[in-house]
């Protein structure tokens, strides 16, 4: 039988006699169990639902305690205290545990969200600076000499490697490597980039 708000029964029985039902559900008596169970599964559910606040959690969390009478009645000792005040005992650290433990996937879920958050890409302004960056290089290019250009514009934007850009320029390798490298001087110093 599952504790719901519906089903659950009326108050406990006396103190005396809850004792005597966890002596034989110890011993496996299924009836005393039931009897126990519906003495008892009111109580619980209320105190539950009082610190879980979801109601299907509290059922469910009733649930578990009612069976954890079950499995660990053998363990109740009555010189530490009376049934009723075991099975609350219980009932209050399971539900405390569950809202721990709820409160834990949350902040996990919260924390991975952010983690994972990623900030929306703005096309546009990508759009925007692209341009800007190709107008300032084009700018920069321009500020170069006509043989520091075509060596630049051959090695870097058409792929020539430094022995092909002095074919195609009909100049020493050593030249291209000169022109070159004052030329990207000139570009870094231009376009403002610190090495």
């Amino acid at each position: 039988m599952r504790v719901t708000a519906e089903n659950s029964p009326a108050p406990a029985s006396p103190t005396g006699a809850l004792e005597s039902l966890l002596e034989r559900v110890a011993l496996g008596d299924q009836g005393a169990f039931e009897s126990l169970y519906t003495a008892v599964a009111g109580s619980v559910l209320g105190l539950v639902r009082r610190v879980v606040r979801d109601p299907a959690q509290s059922e469910e969390v009733a649930q578990e305690v009612l069976i954890e009478v079950w499995r660990q009645a053998a363990r109740f000792d009555a010189a530490q205290g009376s049934a009723m005040a075991w099975i609350m005992t219980m009932a209050h650290r399971r539900a405390i545990d569950r809202v721990r433990s709820a409160q834990a996937a949350a902040d996990r879920e919260h924390t991975a969200g952010l983690r994972d958050h990623s900030p929306a890409f703005d096309e546009v302004t990508e759009q925007v600076e692209r341009r800007l960056e190709r107008e300032q290089v084009r700018r920069c290019l321009g500020q170069l000499t006509e043989l520091q250009h075509e060596s630049v514009t051959l090695a870097y934007y058409r792929g020539y490697t430094y022995r092909e850009t002095a074919e195609v320029l009909g100049v020493a390798l050593g030249t291209v490597k000169t022109r070159l490298r004052d030329g990207l001087i000139r570009l870094r110093d231009c376009l403002g980039v610190t090495s």
